[in-house]
């Protein structure tokens, strides 16, 4: 019945994986391989498997998800919760629903909402998070999540990257934008190093278990740097219960580290199944773009200006972090409110290099299109222009190619230097170079000697 009603490939997608579990009492309980497919098909199938079962068990008939959250190992059986159909089937009185309950022995101390302090940064919102493509899908799924928490296919949401690019700033502002939507919600942010600190003081104390009950009365638990627990077993165990418990509760739970679940060293293959239940996110380096437009919004909101070169010179020059581009800002305004001088692009690389040259790349894209053209003997100009000349574009595709070797730069920002071009232009440049270094004998000797003079450079 259902096949006649969906086509051939959607039935292959969302009904051959479902497996049935048991029929009791005209419940009949399904097998779904994840959360979200279970939510996908309450969304656009659950009045169709509401006429199967109605037309196979009567109108008594009603349905079950068992939901797969860990496929588990060969030590570990897979770990499923039950889940109830959509509001279809909740139109009869007596629908039986199993769900996971939250055993606790204990009752809960309930938390006074009118004193709870969240932790949060009330400065730290969505408006101040500037978007690009190194954050994109972070942020959507922030503020999806804002909306419903708790409710997504994005619980957890892991959002991982190198430091200084964004991810405490990103969780509080989905922590404060919850509240903002719903103040009735609590909800906490935290460092690990403070949740372990909490755990180790209740142990000594003897009431870990008012811990425990604490955090599972949190609608919103966001845990920063949920590396730092590396190699704290005890803390981790805990932790695996409350994530449980709260999860099951479909309570929202946010982490960040400093990398990917595959890659942390030192945290337990249980806990990191967890993580990969829901949505894992990088923050990549900001590009040009990003990066110009977080120092407009950084000194406007200071009231102050810079001209559009010294902006355009920052934004080239700091490929670090977030953060350090930042403490460049503050440093230069500094450094030009003591020395009483308008700030200006002269005054901009004085102060850098004497202040941050530990992020200033010695070999810039600037000092590698000068060395490139004077070595082919062109114009600076040139690498930028549209002539299609075989020594210009042999020389635009190099030092494309040494932008991208010796810079942090994004290959969209690197196509930015060369009059515009887009990032799939620099990767063909990069191609040609590779390919005219195996097949042309004096390409590959020019290229050496003037790799060797950005070498120096660099050192």
């Amino acid at each position: 019945m259902i096949k006649e009603n969906v086509n051939e490939q959607n039935f292959k997608t969302w009904f051959e994986p479902i497996v049935p579990v048991k029929l009791d009492n005209n419940v009949l309980t399904i097998q779904v391989p994840s959360r979200f497919f279970y939510e996908w098909i309450e969304e656009h199938y659950v009045h169709i498997l509401k006429k199967a079962i109605h037309q196979e068990l009567g109108q008594e008939g009603r349905l079950e998800y068992s939901v797969v959250v860990d496929k588990g190992d060969t030590t570990h059986k897979p770990y499923t919760i039950n889940l109830p159909a959509g509001d279809s089937f909740q139109n009869y009185s007596n629908v039986k629903v199993k769900q996971k309950v939250v055993s606790n022995p204990f009752a809960y101390k309930n938390i006074n909402k009118s004193k709870f302090d969240s932790n949060l940064n009330p400065h730290k919102n969505f408006e101040s998070f500037l978007e690009g493509d190194c954050n994109r899908l972070a942020r959507v799924a922030g503020e999806r999540i804002s909306e419903k928490p708790g409710t997504t296919a994005f619980n957890p949401l892991m959002i991982h990257s190198a430091p200084g690019l964004g991810k405490t700033h990103l969780i509080q502002a989905i922590g404060n934008q919850i509240k903002q939507n719903d103040a009735e919600k609590l909800v906490l942010y935290l460092s690990s190093d403070n949740f372990f600190n909490q755990y180790i003081t209740s142990v000594k104390s003897n009431n870990s278990q008012d811990f425990i009950n604490f955090y599972l009365q949190i609608d919103v638990l966001i845990l920063d740097d949920i590396h730092n627990l590396s190699g704290r077993e005890g803390t981790q165990e805990i932790f695996f219960h409350i994530f449980n418990d709260l999860h099951n509760a479909r309570k929202q739970i946010i982490l960040t580290s400093d990398a990917p679940p595959k890659d942390l060293v030192g945290i337990k293959e249980r806990l990191i199944s967890r993580f990969k239940w829901g949505l894992i996110a990088d923050l990549e380096q900001p590009d040009f773009e990003t990066k110009f437009a977080i120092i407009k919004r950084k000194i406007q909101y200071d009231g102050i200006n810079f001209p559009d070169n010294v902006v355009e010179y920052l934004a080239h020059s700091v490929d670090t972090s977030i953060r350090d581009l930042e403490g460049a800002i503050i440093s230069l305004m500094a450094q030009s409110s003591l020395n009483k001088k308008e700030i200006d692009l002269e005054i901009t690389k004085r102060i850098l290099q004497n202040i941050v040259t530990d992020i200033v790349k010695d070999v810039s894209i600037d000092f590698i299109q000068k060395s490139v053209a004077r070595f082919s003997n062109i114009d600076v100009d040139d690498l930028s222009a549209k002539t299609r000349k075989k020594e210009i574009v042999i020389a635009r595709q190099t030092a494309m190619y040494f932008a991208k070797e010796y810079t942090n730069l994004s290959l969209k920002s690197i196509g930015e230097h060369f009059g515009g071009r887009d990032h799939s232009t620099v990767l063909h440049a990069i191609q040609c170079v590779n390919d005219m270094l195996t097949t042309d004998r004096h390409f590959k000797v020019a290229f050496n000697e003037l790799q060797k003079k950005l070498q120096l450079k660099s050192i």
